[in-house]
């Protein structure tokens, strides 16, 4: 497909189990236009988290796409980290030496140079992926509230509703991990569209899944059946069956496949107050606030289509 044609995005990510997924998966997709891969804190510390991302892109044969480091800790509470992902965040995942460099650029400064362009019609609208804490999108907007000019919509990972939080009662782990971030972004008048734990519950790498995988064949299939593998929750009370809820590439299944998904168009907003709700999104679904609708908010999948997606994107790398 023609450069003209692709989706130009940005992916901001802390690698994390599924991130590397999704990178594997965006990386692939000849619909995308991956312009660079911008670093932040979450699942990982900032170094293991750049570290990670350039074996990823590395093993993806992409040294074309440049990696900028960004933000080492959240704006205001104290740092956290993941849970599920093994102490080096790929889990048993061994990956080659990373040969992909590391700009010099500023993941913050990146972005907001190519929002810029955008802004001013000298490049196509910018998509950003946002599957970590929202940091790195957050400063670029506090310190540009214009730049939203140059963006497409801002497709994240993050919060949830009526499933409840994977780190407390009521918060999802990358919204948790910065609210004060994750509120400026959803304040921010971007067009933004949300894969909350409600629909990323749905994709679920049962082991029937992870199998089929694994049937497929080629050596990204097999890395990432092992990947699913070592994420499996072992919690069929929370989810019904056994397997990882694959949160991040829903992202990009959204950015190739909408018809996957179903929408629902309502204002959200994120708790920066401590307490109990600390970090939760909130949805007003009914429009009790009076509140314009800011988000589209993921909370349907068709998840056998999905997996089919995943799998064909992995099919494409060299056996």
């Amino acid at each position: 497909m023609p450069r003209a044609d692709r989706i130009p995005v940005v992916i901001d990510t802390d690698p994390g189990v599924d991130d590397a997924v999704t990178i594997l998966a965006a990386l692939a997709a000849p619909e995308l236009d991956v312009r660079a891969i911008s670093v932040v804190h979450g699942n990982v510390e900032l170094d293991r988290a750049i570290e990670n991302a350039r074996r990823v892109v590395t093993f993806a044969g992409r040294g074309d796409v440049p990696i900028h480091a960004g933000t080492t800790r959240p704006l205001l509470r104290s740092p956290m980290r993941g849970k599920f992902h093994g102490s080096k965040g790929l889990g048993p995942l061994e990956l080659p030496e990373p040969t992909v460099t590391l700009q010099t650029e500023h993941a913050v400064d990146a972005m907001a140079r190519m929002l810029r362009a955008a802004a001013s019609g000298a490049e196509p609208l910018l998509t950003i992926c946002a599957i970590g804490p929202l940091t790195n999108v957050a400063l670029v907007l506090a310190k540009e509230p214009a730049l939203v000019a140059g963006i497409a919509r801002i497709v994240l990972m993050g919060g949830a509703f009526a499933e409840g939080g994977n780190r407390t009662a009521t918060a999802e782990f990358n919204l948790l991990a910065d609210p004060h971030a994750a509120q400026i972004v959803f304040a921010s008048g971007a067009p933004i569209v949300m894969a909350p734990l409600d629909v990323t519950h749905r994709a679920m790498a049962t082991p029937e899944r992870v199998a089929e995988l694994r049937r497929r064949g080629g050596r990204m299939a097999v890395a990432v059946a092992d990947l699913l593998a070592f994420f499996d929750r072992k919690d069929p009370a929370r989810y019904g069956v056994h397997g990882a809820p694959v949160h991040d590439p829903t992202v990009i299944a959204y950015l190739l496949r909408p018809e996957l998904f179903t929408i629902r168009r309502t204002y959200v907003e994120v708790c920066t107050s401590e307490g109990l709700a600390f970090g939760q999104s909130v949805a007003d679904w009914w429009g009790t606030t009076g509140r314009p609708a800011n988000t589209d908010v993921m909370i349907g999948l068709d998840a056998d289509g999905f997996f089919d997606l995943l799998g064909g994107l992995l099919a494409r790398y060299p056996a």
